[in-house]
C-alpha cells in the first residue's frame, strides 16, 4: 500500500514538473515571437525613414550650412583615462572637423599611462588660466592646458574619478550651449557634426540630445586621424560587432527615434543642450551606465516641464571606435553595459509603466526592463531546454525545434536585415566581399555569437546581485598611425 502511495506521488510530482516544462516553454516561444514581431516593426518604420532620409541626403546643402550663421557652437569634451595609443589621432581628427565654431577639451581622468604628456607634447599645450564654473559636481580640477598651435583646443587634468566624473569636469569648463561627449579612443568623419546638429538648427533648439552612428573602426586604413579605406576585419569576433553595432543602431534606435522613444545615445558620439543636462546635474558617476541614464532623466524633465522637446538619432554622421578584439575584454564590456542598463532603470524606475511620462514610461522603459533586460535570462533557459530535450524525449523534442527556430530568426534573421539596411542606404562597406562575408556571420550569429552576449549578460546581473560595480579593465591597441 505505501509503495503504491509512493509510486502515486512520483507519478504526480512528474506529471506536475511535465506540465510546468511545457507551460514554461509555451512562454519562452510566445516571448520570443513577441520580440520577433516587436522588432519587424522597427524594420518596417527604420527602412522607410531611412530611405527617406538617404534620398534627402544627396541634396542637403552641408557646405551652406557649415558658413551659416544659424550653426551653434559646440563644445567637445573628450574623456580619457588610459588612452595614450589613441589620444592624438583622435584629437586631430576632431581639429580638422568642418564645422565652423569649436572648442575640444580633452579630459584626462588621472591616467596611469602617459596621456597627458603625449597629448601636451604633441599639441604643445601650456598652463592656463580658465574660468571653471562649477555648476555640476565633479572631482578637483588640477590644472587645464591650452594648445599654442590650436587655440580651440584646451586639456584637463583632474583626479580619478571615472567617466561620468570626468564629463562633469568638461562641462564646469566648456563655454558653449551644445556640448559633445565623445571617447578618446573615437575617429570622427569631417561632415559629422554638420550632419548631426542640423536637427538642432532646424528645430530651432527643440532637440535636447542627438545621438549619431558609432561604426567599428578595426580592420579599417586610418591615418592621421581619418577613415582612409573601410574594410572589415579579419577577427569573427570583430565581425559580428559590426553586425550587432548595425542591428542596435539601424533598426532599434531609428526606430525608437521615430516616435520620441530612443532612451540611449552612445557615449561615443552624442550631441547634448548643456542647460539641459545641467537642469538634470549633469552625469550620475554612480553608475556604469551613465550614457543610457542621462539620456532617460532629460525624457523625465521634457515631460515633467511639459516642453514638447525631442532627443533624436540620426544615422548618417558617424564617429569610428576600436572594438575589443579579445573574449576576455568583450566580456567585461557586455556584462558592464548590462549592469548600467539595469542601473538606468532602477534610478529611474517611477517612470516604468508611469502614464505622467507618456509613451517613454508606458513603451520604452518597459521594452528596456522586459526585452533588453530579462530578455537573457529567458533565452538562457531556452537554451537549457533545448540542450536537455533530446535527453527527455516525446513532445520535448518538437519544443526544442521549435525554440531553435525562433533563436535563428530573432538572431540571424533579424541581423540579416540589418546588414541589408546598412547596404540599402549608407553603404559604407564598398567592397562586395565584405558585403558576402557580413551576411555570411550574420547567419551564424544564433549558433555561437548569441549564446556567448546572453551568458555574458546574464553574468552582468549576478554581478549585480553580488554587488560588483567595477568598469573593468579595457585595453588598447588605437586604430590610427
Amino acid at each position: 500500500m505505501n509503495g503504491s502511495l509512493g509510486r502515486g506521488k512520483r507519478v504526480s510530482f512528474a506529471s506536475i514538473f511535465s506540465t510546468l516544462l511545457i507551460v514554461f516553454t509555451f512562454f519562452v516561444a510566445i516571448y520570443m515571437i513577441g520580440i520577433i514581431v516587436f522588432y519587424f516593426i522597427l524594420f518596417i518604420i527604420s527602412a522607410f525613414q531611412l530611405r527617406k532620409e538617404y534620398k534627402l541626403d544627396q541634396y542637403e546643402p552641408y557646405e551652406e550650412l557649415a558658413q551659416s550663421s544659424l550653426t551653434r557652437p559646440v563644445s567637445i569634451l573628450v574623456p580619457a583615462y588610459n588612452e595614450e595609443a589613441g589620444i592624438v589621432p583622435s584629437v586631430r581628427s576632431l581639429l580638422s572637423i568642418n564645422y565652423p565654431e569649436f572648442e575640444v577639451i580633452v579630459i584626462n581622468d588621472g591616467s596611469k599611462d602617459n596621456t597627458l604628456k603625449e597629448t601636451i607634447t604633441h599639441f604643445e599645450m601650456v598652463k592656463v588660466e580658465k574660468a571653471i564654473r562649477k555648476q555640476v559636481s565633479s572631482n578637483e580640477i588640477v590644472q587645464v592646458y591650452q594648445s599654442t598651435i590650436y587655440e580651440n583646443l584646451f586639456m584637463i587634468d583632474k583626479l580619478n574619478g571615472g567617466k561620468a566624473d570626468a564629463l562633469n569636469a568638461g562641462l564646469n569648463v566648456a563655454q558653449y550651449p551644445y556640448f559633445c561627449s565623445l571617447d578618446g579612443d573615437s575617429i570622427i568623419e569631417r561632415d559629422a557634426f554638420i550632419k548631426v546638429m542640423k536637427p538642432i538648427i532646424d528645430s530651432k533648439e527643440d532637440i535636447v540630445a542627438v545621438g549619431g552612428s558609432v561604426r567599428i573602426a578595426n580592420g579599417c586604413i586610418i591615418e592621421r586621424g581619418e577613415v582612409m579605406n573601410v574594410q572589415l576585419a579579419r577577427s569573427p569576433l570583430v565581425i559580428m560587432q559590426v553586425i550587432e553595432y548595425f542591428r542596435a543602431f539601424l533598426m532599434g534606435r531609428i526606430g525608437l527615434s521615430r516616435h520620441n522613444l530612443l532612451l540611449i545615445i552612445s557615449g561615443a558620439f552624442g550631441v547634448f543642450h548643456r542647460e539641459s543636462v545641467v537642469k538634470v546635474n549633469g552625469y550620475r558617476t554612480n553608475t556604469v551606465g551613465e550614457d543610457m541614464d542621462l539620456v532617460v532623466r532629460l525624457h523625465k524633465l521634457i515631460k515633467e516641464e511639459k516642453s514638447g522637446k525631442r532627443i533624436v538619432y540620426v544615422p548618417d554622421p558617424v564617429c569610428w571606435t576600436e572594438a575589443p578584439e579579445s573574449p576576455k575584454i568583450l566580456r567585461r564590456q557586455r556584462s558592464r553595459w548590462h549592469r548600467g542598463l539595469f542601473e538606468s532603470l532602477w534610478h529611474n524606475k517611477k517612470m516604468l509603466f508611469n502614464p505622467k511620462y507618456g509613451l517613454v514610461g508606458m513603451i520604452s522603459m518597459p521594452y528596456f526592463f522586459i526585452v533588453e533586460f530579462l530578455g537573457p535570462v529567458i533565452e538562457l533557459l531556452g537554451y537549457i531546454i533545448m540542450i536537455l530535450s533530446p535527453f527527455i524525449g516525446g513532445v520535448y523534442t518538437s519544443f526544442a525545434l521549435l525554440l531553435f527556430m525562433l533563436a535563428i530568426i530573432y538572431g540571424s534573421l533579424l541581423s540579416m536585415s540589418a546588414v541589408l539596411l546598412e547596404e540599402w542606404s549608407l553603404r559604407r562597406y564598398p567592397k562586395v566581399k565584405d558585403l558576402v562575408r557580413l551576411y555570411v556571420y550574420s547567419l551564424s550569429e544564433a549558433f555561437w555569437f548569441r549564446p556567448l552576449t546572453v551568458l555574458w549578460r546574464v553574468e552582468g546581473i549576478v554581478q549585480l546581485i553580488k554587488g560588483n560595480n567595477s568598469w573593468g579593465e579595457m585595453s588598447r591597441k588605437g586604430v590610427s598611425k
